[in-house]
């Protein structure tokens, strides 16, 4: 099976064994803090491509606030009481099935960032920009508390530019220069799983 078919099969069964969840969650969401319900993000995808990333909202949206809306690392001011809860357990990454659905993302590959962080290390997110990215990939399950780590830093942004993303690159660079495996892959989604439930 081919990693495009095996990305299709995975997210459409996914996204048919959620659908009353998904639903559930919506209705939560307008309920506890009105709309929208997704939120979207413009992420750098393969060949430096911009895509638009689905996720539940956990945040109240900037504009309530006057604020910005850009990516703040350690930054949870606006994050809704069951957003943290969304966080915490990863449901908020589960609208992402719809982009891997979509052929933007797969369900394993490196995580996209957002515009300002590819421009920081530019020659390294170009060699990681040869594979589409993922869902989850190993710098996921290593950086799974990465939002204590950045709320607990002096400097946020200098600790998420100048160390956590430099070791993300790495795992990310290994991951696209290695050949594609369907039971590597299939591996990293039981391990991100595996962590999820160890909340």
């Amino acid at each position: 099976m081919s990693k495009r078919a095996f990305d299709a099969a995975f997210s459409l069964l996914g996204l048919v064994c959620l659908l009353s969840v998904f639903l559930l969650i919506a209705v939560l969401i307008l309920i506890l803090n009105g709309r929208p319900v997704l939120f979207r993000q413009t992420r750098i995808g393969r060949a430096g491509r911009p895509f638009s990333l689905f996720k539940f909202r956990t945040m109240i949206p900037a504009s309530a606030e006057g604020g910005g809306g850009g990516f703040e690392p350690g930054d949870s001011r606006r994050v809704t009481s069951f957003g943290r809860f969304l966080r915490r357990t990863k449901i908020d990454e589960w609208p992402q099935l719809f982009n891997v659905l979509k052929g933007d993302m797969s369900m394993v590959g490196p995580r996209p960032e957002v515009p300002k962080w590819v421009a920081a290390y530019p020659r390294r997110w170009a060699a990681v920009h040869r594979v589409k990215p993922g869902i989850t990939d190993p710098a996921s399950i290593v950086f799974r508390n990465e939002e204590e780590l950045l709320a607990a830093a002096a400097d946020p942004e200098a600790l998420y530019r100048n160390e956590i993303l430099p070791r993300k690159l790495d795992l990310y660079e290994q991951y696209a220069e290695g050949p594609p495996r369907f039971g590597r892959d299939l591996g990293l989604i039981l391990k991100t799983i595996a962590a999820v439930l160890k909340l």
